[in-house]
């Protein structure tokens, strides 16, 4: 059945409309000749051969169900609970969308609502909003939000180098076209990134000046570096003395055991929330959290679910604020955000309710004693270098004493581990340096079987063996 079931009539009516007699006519611009073109297409198969010929396909690729994984770099494997999954899939919240209408999106709302009120605690903040489609775009929209606060003639935006290179080069095509200067510690603008892996704050607060409208910061860091609340509350001393805001991109999951920017004086946090919940998809779908000082709200972008009362007296819940072009007037708008990642925030909600303060530490620590059991036994390795000179959450550098790609190719093949993060691109200056990560989801067996496979390819490197770069 059409999805419009137009008559005979309505066409000729629609034809007539538009000045032409026949659906023909409308296509004039194309060719006759190719406007059905032969196509060399298989033949047709039944729904079972087509559901048995995909699966063969998807078996090809590999996933981390049969593989052991150390990669990381912003994407996190973590468990998710099974409940999770069962009331996110429930379809009054599957399939809604927008809660334009609150009469009847009250379970929507009242989901974004605690959504929001869990990531201000959370964060150590005062409010958040209802989400971005993940990390890189909410430290965007926090840039954008820093501009749009900051009063004077300022252009000047401070990214660290160590902040998640993928955030900067969103940054950067954020912004074009706003006239501003985009600068990084330590290059002026320029991909130099830190001289070594262990990255000092005291640079950016030199950097920072009367024309700077914020500086960007990620703790931990890209790299895993924690940055203690001292150091952190130095530099956002140093931001606030120059008029400017200090933004910092977290990793929620290490909140549930560190102090929360919050109580270090950052103005905005964001960050990636994929590890709330949210399984691990090539490209997505993710989930950008963004929380603020009750002070700046109304420049926030994206929408706010709020609570409040009816005409008599019953708990309801409305979008207490809305800053997308969609809602308001277009020259007022503060993001041109066409949608929200509210099923994705659900899911954090959920994760985030399910574990609770001591679930959510429980993993956290696992995260952090794991990393260091990881990094004691690759550091124990002859030729291998942990970079780390402090410390680190989940994630650390290792310097590698064999070309970054032949220890990747050479644990994949022979021991099925993806043992980290190439970062020869992203920081050439480290040298040929693995980001490896560790979650509660690898176990002791896991990181031993890490260790032999690097102690394993150096060996065989050392003895002139070549290594086999192909992935077959």
């Amino acid at each position: 059945m059409p999805f419009i079931a137009n008559t005979d009539a309505d066409r000729a009516a629609m034809l007539a409309a538009v000045g032409v007699q026949r659906v023909e006519d409308l296509f004039h611009d194309v060719p006759e000749a190719v406007r059905y073109p032969t196509l060399d297409l298989p033949e047709a198969l039944s729904e079972l051969e087509a559901v048995r010929e995909l699966a063969g396909m998807a078996a090809e690729n590999d996933n981390l169900d049969e593989l052991t994984s150390f990669l990381g770099a912003g994407a996190y494997r973590h468990f998710i609970p099974s409940v999770v999954d069962f009331l996110a899939g429930r379809s009054e919240f599957y399939t809604a969308y927008t809660p334009y209408q609150p009469e009847v999106s009250q379970g929507t709302l009242q989901a974004i609502f605690e959504y929001q009120s869990m990531v201000a605690a959370l964060t150590g903040m005062d409010a958040a909003n209802a989400s971005h489609y993940d990390g890189a775009t909410a430290t965007a929209e926090a840039v954008i939000m820093a501009m749009n606060t900051v009063r004077g003639k300022r252009q000047r935006v401070i990214l660290s180098a160590t902040l998640n290179p993928q955030y900067r080069e969103v940054v950067r095509t954020y912004t074009q076209g706003m006239g501003l200067e985009i600068v990084e510690d330590g290059g002026h603008g320029q991909e130099t990134g830190p001289s070594a892996a262990m990255h000092s704050f005291r640079a950016l607060q030199e950097m920072c000046d009367k024309n700077t409208i914020c500086v960007v910061v990620q703790n931990p860091d890209f790299l895993g570096n924690m940055h203690s609340p001292a150091e952190m509350q130095a530099l956002a001393d140093a931001v606030h003395a120059c008029g400017a805001l200090l933004a910092v991109a977290v990793d929620p999951i290490s909140l549930g055991l560190f102090t929360p920017p919050g109580q270090y004086g950052a103005d905005i946090v964001m960050g990636e929330g994929q590890a709330l919940g949210i399984p691990l998809g090539f490209g997505g779908p993710y989930l950008g959290f963004f929380a603020m000082r009750e002070k700046d709200v109304r420049k926030s972008a994206g929408r706010i679910a709020g609570e409040t009362v009816d005409l008599d007296d019953r708990r309801g819940y409305v979008l207490t604020l809305s800053t997308r072009e969609q809602h308001i007037k277009r020259g007022r708008a503060t993001s041109n955000i066409c949608s929200n990642q509210a099923l994705m925030a659900l899911r954090a909600g959920i994760y985030l309710a399910t574990m609770g303060k001591q679930g959510l530490r429980s993993v956290a620590e696992q995260c952090y004693h794991k990393g260091q059991y990881a990094a004691t036994k690759i550091s124990m390795i002859p030729g291998y270098e942990i970079v780390n000179q402090g410390p680190f959450f989940k994630e650390f550098v290792v310097r590698c004493p064999v070309p970054v790609a032949d220890v990747k190719a050479h644990l994949l093949l022979e021991w099925g581990i993806i043992p980290g993060y190439d970062l020869t691109e992203d920081y050439p200056e480290l040298g040929e340096c693995l980001l490896v990560c560790v979650t509660e989801m690898n176990t002791a067996e896991e990181i031993d079987a890490l260790a032999e496979g690097l102690a394993e390819a150096a060996e065989l490197m050392a003895d002139g063996f070549a290594l086999e770069l192909e992935l077959m």
